[in-house]
């Protein structure tokens, strides 16, 4: 059996999945068939997701990760060549867990849904985000060229394609969807861990935050601000609070969108 490469010596490259040209699949060269332990690629991966969510990046190593499995380090170079390769498969496998919506094949039923179908897409995509608070910090590290991020690419691009926006406003709206929803969906994950790790309930770190906030005197002017902006919100708990307000700025973000596609509609008919 030969040895897998010193992974200390092996070069930087853009991404796993263009690794030898094998675009959407990853380095075939070895560790396609489980070893007689039942080692194999995609448990690696799997476990490296598992660690990521229990643990979070800064505490992964590929030495834990090996012992997690009951093997050497090496055993598992012999399926991945860095960390950062596994990290962005990982990254992969964890956006395949989406469940994107069917996309009507009819044009004009396609263009009858965009709301809906940009609401559920908005809104899976958000709670990917929460449930995996890893995930935000590595999607702006790798390319995400993997099969399931490009299906997620692809899934968007259809949906915003479907609005009738303009084709030079259509990467504009997705940003603006999407980099709304990654940030929203970042700082809530991050909240819920920390919450988690503080041993509290959200509602219960809430409540120790904004009293510590009214107590300090410099703060008045804030705290009053904010409890009349929270009293107009409504909602009995954090995740109450903080559905209404991503609902209401995805609407936003929707009307923004039905906006721009009258304007345009003006446009053209006066041009």
């Amino acid at each position: 059996m030969a040895k897998a490469a010193d992974p200390a010596k092996r070069p930087a490259r853009a991404s796993v999945w263009l690794a030898d040209g094998a675009r959407g699949e990853p380095p075939a060269r070895r560790g396609t068939q489980p070893s007689p332990s039942g080692l194999d690629r995609d448990l690696i991966t799997r476990t490296t997701v598992r660690m990521l969510d229990a643990q979070g990046p800064a505490k992964f190593s590929m030495r834990r990760l090996a012992a997690e499995l009951n093997v050497t380090a090496m055993s598992v170079y012999w399926y991945v060549d860095t960390k950062d390769d596994l990290l962005e498969l990982a990254l992969d496998a964890a956006t395949g867990e989406l469940r994107l919506p069917a996309l009507p094949q009819d044009p004009a039923a396609r263009r009858a849904q965009w709301r809906e179908l940009l609401r559920a897409t908005a809104r899976e995509y958000r709670a990917l985000l929460v449930r995996h608070p890893w995930l935000s910090a590595l999607a702006g590290h790798f390319l995400n060229v993997g099969p399931n991020s490009l299906e997620f690419s692809r899934t968007v691009q259809e949906i915003v394609r479907s609005t009738g926006l303009p084709a030079q406003g259509q990467t504009g709206a997705i940003a603006a969807v999407f980099q709304f929803v990654y940030g929203f969906g970042t700082i809530e994950g991050h909240y819920i861990q920390r919450c988690a790790e503080a041993g509290r309930t959200q509602d219960e770190y809430h409540r120790e935050a904004m009293g510590a906030i009214s107590d300090e005197p410099g703060m008045a002017v804030l705290w009053d601000s904010a409890a009349e902006l929270m009293e107009a919100r409504g909602g009995d708990t954090v995740e109450e609070m903080r559905e209404r307000d991503f609902s209401f700025a995805l609407e936003l973000i929707v009307a923004g969108i039905e906006a721009m596609i009258e304007r345009h509609a003006r446009d053209a008919g006066t041009g």
